[in-house]
């Protein structure tokens, strides 16, 4: 994890690079985090860890273990597909039909996404989980607020806060982040042409296959330790 520079809210900051390092898997289901060795690593005080950590306990991330620290709450696959389920109903069609609606000021707005889908790509291509999934968030909050519904947004980032993303460690380590990375650019692409229905299969594919490479490593796991 790489330390805070000096910044005015540094308490939001740490919350959210340790809400990504959660989804991300950085930080491991049942282990208990200590503030102070989490504050050196982000090279802030404790007080800040702890605050953000106390956030977390109240989006259910995390719970509170006395005079020890924090334990990362576990999250069952069943739970897990319910998110996925829940992400596909609310996004797939929302983007679907923002493409179909994109014209004049929308399009403008969609094409003001590029540069943030260009730096999504790059922490991809370095293998910055951390980076990425704050940029691919960023990405998806913002193309779904042009919607015009901020409840609908805030329930997005609810569920993928819930969410575990523990495929993109995966889709990274074959390589393939980048290429999924790339998608973001394709999505802008298809708005511009109005293109719903290649809007909705893409972004069904892009939500299904992280999920799918988590459940392709829960499965070899799983045989690893029968086998044992």
């Amino acid at each position: 994890m790489r330390p805070f520079g000096e910044r005015t809210n540094i308490r939001s900051q740490v919350a959210e690079a340790l809400r990504a390092a959660l989804i991300a898997g950085h930080l491991k289901p049942g282990l208990v985090y200590s503030a102070p060795v989490l504050a050196e690593q982000f090279g802030v005080s404790a007080t800040p860890v702890r605050e953000a950590m106390l956030e977390l306990v109240r989006e259910g991330m995390v719970e509170v273990v006395p005079n020890t620290g924090f334990r990362i709450t576990e999250v069952s696959q069943a739970k897990l597909d319910e998110l996925v389920e829940l992400r596909l109903l609310i996004e797939v069609p929302v983007m679907g039909s923002i493409a179909e609606r994109c014209e004049d000021s929308l399009a403008e707005s969609v094409n003001a996404l590029r540069p943030l889908a260009q730096t999504l790509q790059k922490s991809a291509e370095e293998g910055d989980l951390i980076a990425y999934l704050r940029l691919d968030t960023e990405f998806h909050a913002r193309f779904l607020a042009l919607a015009g519904n901020e409840t609908l947004v805030t329930q997005v980032r609810q569920l993928r806060s819930m969410s575990r993303l523990y495929g993109l460690e995966k889709l990274a380590d074959e390589g393939r982040l980048s290429s999924s990375s790339a998608e973001h650019q394709e999505m802008i692409e298809l708005a511009l042409k109005r293109n719903q229905q290649g809007m909705e299969e893409l972004v069904y594919h892009h939500i299904r296959q992280t999920r799918s490479a988590d459940q392709s490593g829960t499965a070899t796991v799983a045989g690893a330790s029968a086998k044992a």
